[in-house]
């Protein structure tokens, strides 16, 4: 009987040590496994590097393109239109025709108005001949003074009547002139609201042709009120450049050619207007354009890649990795954009990393490594 439980303890010894060198031998490889877990751990993510840059100060809006100057032609007399000198669409320059009227009525009244003005010139010249006959005369007493006055005020009459005849002769030879309707302005025509052969009257309602100044031409756009002091003073610096900053569009300078006096209360805009050169016709009246005004530069501005920006419900945020390759979540105030990058106001230091790529799959607190396997590592430097 005793033979047997010695037995028995002899295999419970045989089989604990079995057991404790099996634990010995498996630990070294399960370390070397919960270390490869641990590194699976790891969120792979892009860095990006948070750095200093010379920034613009711009303020954009949307502007509309005005002709600089908008000409509606009208004729200045009645009469039939019997050349149009131009095809509609066309740049003229000024003083170029545009219609002719018919003259003859014109002409005729011209006539007319110059034989009225020789006959009274006659009578004039005759007028002032018995006046002074008549004054040498009185003077010696063969006539009264009485018939003396009425020479010189019959002289005195026709006076006054060759100088309104004179003045009809002006009239007519500048309703002659008017039969030739010329342009006031150089500038591109629009549509011909006539034809050859229609009677056109005086200063109908509607013109016979508009005329816009497209080079230079304007842009007209509102920005917010409170940058009134920064917008003058920069053009007293003369530093303001506006810029048309549209893809549609090469890239366009011009200058600020109109600031308004007033700030509309009903929108708190300002109004302005910038002139620009326009001499490859680029820019077209009616379009709707993205406007761009450089105020003045930041040489030292924070500027973070916009793609690390997260827009979460309190506002924007990013992930920042420590050394160690930890991340964690940081509010920031942003700024203007400027090209792929943000201008960070508050929130964020030059040289601080952050995830660039990846932020979904991170959570604050989180482990990250580099997409190529170094944990922490940026991508690029700046």
């Amino acid at each position: 009987m005793t033979a047997l439980p010695r037995t028995l303890v002899t295999l419970a010894i045989t089989l604990a040590l079995a057991i404790a060198l099996a634990a010995c031998s498996k630990a070294p490889d399960d370390k070397a496994k919960n270390g490869q877990a641990a590194r699976k751990r790891a969120v792979p993510v892009l860095l990006d590097t948070v750095r200093h840059g010379e920034v613009p100060v711009v303020l954009r809006a949307t502007g509309t393109v005005e002709a600089s100057a908008t000409v509606a032609i009208k004729a200045q007399v009645a009469g039939i239109v019997q050349e149009i000198d131009f095809q509609e669409g066309d740049e003229v320059k000024a003083g170029a025709p545009l219609f002719t009227l018919d003259k003859r009525p014109f002409a005729a009244a011209l006539h007319q108005a110059q034989g009225v003005l020789a006959r009274d010139r006659a009578e004039l010249d005759n007028a002032r001949r018995e006046e002074a006959r008549y004054s040498a005369a009185a003077r010696k007493g063969y006539v009264s003074g009485e018939q003396a006055e009425q020479a010189a005020t019959r002289a005195a009459t026709l006076t006054a009547t060759v100088q309104a005849d004179e003045a009809a002769v002006e009239n007519a030879r500048l309703r002659l002139e008017f039969c030739t309707i010329t342009a006031p302005i150089s500038g591109r025509t629009g549509e011909v609201q006539t034809a050859v052969g229609n009677l056109v009257k005086e200063n109908a309602d509607t013109p016979l042709v508009t005329i816009r100044l497209t080079r230079p031409i304007e842009v007209a756009f509102a920005v917010p009120g409170r940058h009134l002091a920064d917008i003058v003073s920069s053009r007293q610096a003369g530093s303001l450049r506006v810029t048309i900053d549209d893809p549609a569009f090469p890239l366009l300078a011009g200058s600020l050619s109109f600031l308004d006096n007033t700030i509309d209360p009903a929108t708190s805009t300002l109004r302005l207007k910038a002139r620009f050169a326009n001499d490859d016709n680029s820019l077209w009246p009616g379009q709707t354009v993205a406007v761009a005004i450089l105020l003045t530069t930041r040489p030292a501005a924070i500027l973070v890649p916009t793609r690390a920006i997260n827009m979460g419900q309190k506002g924007p945020r990013v992930f920042v990795v420590s050394d160690e390759g930890v991340a964690s979540e940081r509010a920031i105030v942003t700024g203007q954009p400027f090209g792929e990058m943000t201008v960070v106001e508050s929130g964020l230091s030059a040289g601080e990393r952050v995830v660039g790529e990846g932020q979904l799959q991170v959570t604050d607190g989180a482990r990250v490594e580099e997409r190529n396997g170094s944990a922490g590592r940026e991508r690029t430097k700046p």
